[in-house]
């Protein structure tokens, strides 16, 4: 981590003109950003990518998008690729995970799990203090787009809660997802529904399910 007091020879990045606060980016992480490894501008084909993850909302901030190619035999990560609406120390920090994830043939799921933002970080050489947040980012849409495989392949119960209420315990479906579905666009039961498949085989989750919809549709979008 870069200590944000410390001065180092050169000169500041970025200086903040209301408090004067420096930051200061690493050859590596400049590197990253102006050259972004594994960036996906175009939307893919669905059938290109066997899972998709989103976290954040470009209304509300950082966003990203992450999409996985699994080899279904070994759980290897064959394929990473991603897309943000965010500052240079998270697309900094994406580009460096994508790298880790899919170098030497690939790490496996629960490998690419394991990844901290500490891993992150000492890749990148470091990142000011005020931008340690931007190295979670991957990990959060990682984590979700995982999830998404999960679902896809049936294996509900291996889908990651991260200990979010969960609403539909059939689909491993948690107030989380909803809210993110809602954020996503979806802000009626059959938009969710056709996102997330809750309630389909639980109808008695249903009238909750449309109650957090309601809630974060106002919360939201007012």
């Amino acid at each position: 981590m870069l200590n944000k007091n410390k001065k180092p020879a050169k000169n500041a990045d970025v200086v903040n003109k209301n408090t004067g606060e420096k930051w200061y980016y690493s050859d590596i992480v400049k590197d990253h950003f102006f050259k972004p490894r594994n960036l996906m501008l175009k939307e893919p084909k669905k059938t290109q990518y066997d899972a998709v993850g989103i976290v954040g909302s470009p209304a509300c901030g950082d966003q990203m998008k992450m999409w996985l190619k699994i080899d279904k035999k070994t759980e290897r990560v064959k394929k990473l690729k991603w897309r943000t609406f965010g500052c240079a120390s998270a697309i900094a920090s994406t580009s460096a995970f994508s790298e880790m994830v899919t170098e030497n043939n690939g790490m496996t799921i629960e490998e690419a799990l394991k990844i901290k933002p500490q891993r992150i970080m000492e890749r990148l050489g470091g990142l000011p203090n005020r931008k340690i947040h931007c190295s979670v980012l991957a990990d959060k849409a990682f984590r979700k787009a995982v999830s998404d495989y999960f679902r896809k392949t049936g294996q509900y119960r291996r889908v990651l809660t991260d200990g979010s209420k969960v609403i539909d315990s059939k689909l491993n479906i948690t107030e989380r997802d909803i809210e993110e579905a809602v954020l996503e666009g979806a802000t009626n039961l059959n938009a969710v529904q056709k996102k997330l498949k809750v309630g389909i085989g639980s109808p008695e989750v249903i009238a909750e399910v449309e109650q957090l919809i309601r809630f974060y549709a106002e919360k939201y979008y007012g």
